[in-house]
């Protein structure tokens, strides 16, 4: 429902008493500043902004408890999943809330008939000119410039009244700095940008072009799907794909290639389903390996492990801007849309219909891009990483890559004491998001050791990546993994002493599961490379739990919420995760931060997930 101005449910909540603004207190600060971006000027008084109040949700304390009724196997609740209606209903903002906000707006000299309450009751929306929002919320905005002479806005704190503070979880745009450089620069950039594809978040390419080897004896050296199939056992071919869903996210300008498909599959006319969101292409203008890699990757897999199962491409932004994790979880998810029935218009501001809710949230989804938990405050991140959560109370499995540099961060940055990102020296490991919420399943990376085969165990992937892994600095340790990390820490203490990581013993640790990421044959560009990264491994993890999918579908029951069956999986107990300046990790029995509880077994999946409710 589109809402032009207040509801009468608003007007009703304005009725509630509440107290008047006081002092204000700071809110949010930025969480890192940006490396390779300089602060150039003041912005303009007269600039509009759109800000958006993040009104603070009900039940949000309930959100791993609700999860874990309807996808841990032994409750009564099991496969019991939300309606979208029923998900709004339950964690929308109190009318206390919508009124307390309502009021400090009002009385701050904003007309009412200037807010817009999104259709969830989840924000708040208001154009606001820098003079406004600077006196609003007591801060000052700049611009910040990057040598690629793109630009960004963004203030370093802000305050709200201190009554106001609790109910609002974050405010927009204001401390995020979530610049996505334009198309022409993509390769040329580094640094933290929001979901951006790069040439460090995508996979990496090995130094020469390779001829397929299709025998299984040189897995070790070329994987292909036949080696994947080998190594975890995968013989099931799927029987319910009308009923079943797999979706791939990719952000433009990286996409796929037509004759780069036909080449991997050998023939002519094998395609993705395409759902465009947010002005999304699948380019072909440009055509190389940094925005062509990763979707031949993800595509040639996905669709060789998992036919004739149907793949979705979530394509997701438009040439100009890019796109981030809020635009494809606004287009499979109505309930996450900030306004108006759209989504966040600094990320959708070219014309046309705003993709909310325009797609079903496919029963798994695959991503492989990332970013620094660095480069997060606390509430973004976790307003973010609770729709992941709503997505699983839907039914819906979300795999993240982990990262490839194992645990520093994209492009090998570390943090310092002061949890900073630097460009050298830094000793402090760097988390990557959203791998690090508790509630999307990050996917770490192992190989086939050199001179082994599929027959013998892997080990960590040491080959040109190294698979991320390590614990959060913001997201506390979820229920579901409290036994096998609090086990990891007792019996394999990690040897360092110098808060390297955060060793409290009450951080979420990742990555929960891992499956091969070296050696990869892909067809890119009109020839056969090698690719490394757990770019791979994602899809291919996502694609395996899709076979388990549709074996339930087949039988009537549905699907299942992230099974980590200790049996059903290759525990990886060689190898390692280096970064900062040290060995990082190391992979053992059970549990570990490089491989999470190991590679799965798709045979011995599908015994134990068949017979649950």
């Amino acid at each position: 429902m589109r809402v032009t101005a207040f509801s009468a449910l608003l007007f009703a909540a304005c009725a509630i008493a509440v107290p008047s603004p006081r002092s204000h207190v700071v809110h949010e600060r930025r969480a890192a500043e940006p490396l390779e971006w300089t602060r150039a000027r003041r912005l303009e008084p007269h600039r509009i902004l759109p800000m958006r109040f993040g009104l603070a949700q009900q039940n949000m304390h309930r959100l791993e408890e609700l999860l874990m009724q309807v996808s841990h196997p032994e409750s009564p609740l099991y496969g019991q999943h939300y309606t979208p209606a029923e998900v709004v209903d339950l964690f929308a903002p109190s009318a206390e809330s919508i009124a307390t906000v309502t009021r400090w707006l009002t009385e701050s000299g904003i007309s009412r008939d200037r807010l817009r309450l999104s259709s969830n009751k989840g924000w708040i929306h208001l154009n606001v000119t820098t003079a406004e929002a600077e006196e609003l919320l007591q801060t000052e905005y700049h611009v910040y410039t990057h040598p690629s002479g793109d630009e960004q806005i963004g203030c370093h704190s802000y305050s709200v009244p201190a009554h106001v503070k609790g109910h609002i979880d974050l405010i927009k745009p204001t401390v995020h700095f979530n610049h996505r450089p334009t198309a022409n620069v993509l390769q040329r950039r580094s640094g933290p940008n929001l979901g951006a594809p790069s040439i460090f978040t995508g996979p990496k390419k090995a130094s020469k072009a390779v001829a397929i080897t299709p025998s299984l004896e040189n897995c070790d050296k070329f994987i292909t799907p036949d080696c994947l199939r080998a190594l975890y056992s995968i013989k099931y071919k799927p029987v319910a794909t009308k009923k079943n869903s797999y979706g791939i996210v990719e952000f433009t300008p990286q996409s796929f290639l037509e004759k780069d498909l036909d080449l991997f599959f050998g023939q002519v006319g094998t395609r993705p389903i395409p759902v465009l969101i947010d002005g999304a292409v699948v380019q072909t203008t440009e055509q190389d390996f940094d925005v062509n890699g990763e979707s031949d990757l993800d595509l040639e897999y996905a669709m060789s492990l998992t036919n004739p199962q149907p793949i979705t491409l979530l394509q997701t932004g438009d040439l100009v801007e890019g796109a981030g994790f809020d635009n494809w979880l606004d287009a499979v998810d109505g309930s996450f849309c900030t306004f108006e029935g759209g989504d966040d218009p600094e990320q959708d501001t070219i014309p046309g219909p705003e993709s909310c809710g325009i797609v079903a949230p496919p029963h798994t989804v695959s991503v492989s891009y990332l970013q620094d938990e660095s480069t997060v405050t606390s509430a973004f991140a976790n307003r973010q990483c609770s729709e992941y959560a709503k997505l699983g109370l839907m039914g819906t499995t979300v795999f993240h890559s982990s990262g490839d540099n194992g645990v520093a961060g994209n492009g090998g940055v570390c943090l310092n004491a002061q949890h900073q990102p630097v460009k050298n020296n830094g000793t402090v490991f760097n988390p990557g998001f959203p791998a690090s919420c508790p509630f999307v399943t990050a996917v770490g990376a192992t190989q086939v050791n050199p001179g082994s085969t599929v027959n013998d165990p892997e080990g960590a992937c040491e080959q040109v990546i190294f698979s991320g892994g390590g614990f959060s600095n913001i997201f506390p340790l979820p229920s579901f993994q409290a036994d096998a990390v609090k086990s990891f820490l007792k019996n394999h203490p990690p040897p360092f002493t110098n808060g390297e990581f955060n060793n409290t013993g009450n951080a979420r640790a990742f990555p929960d599961i891992s499956a091969n990421g070296a050696n990869y044959v892909i067809g890119i560009d009109g020839n056969f490379s090698l690719v490394f990264g757990t770019s791979a491994s994602s899809p291919v993890v996502g694609s395996i739990f899709t076979l388990v999918n549709d074996a339930r579908l087949a039988i009537g029951k549905r699907p299942i919420y992230n099974p980590l069956f200790k049996p059903a999986f290759n525990d990886i107990t060689s190898g390692g995760n280096r970064g900062c300046g040290t060995p990082g990790f190391t992979a053992t029995t059970g549990w570990d931060p490089v491989t999470g509880v190991g590679t799965p077994n798709l045979s011995k999946l599908l015994v134990l997930a068949l017979v649950l409710p």
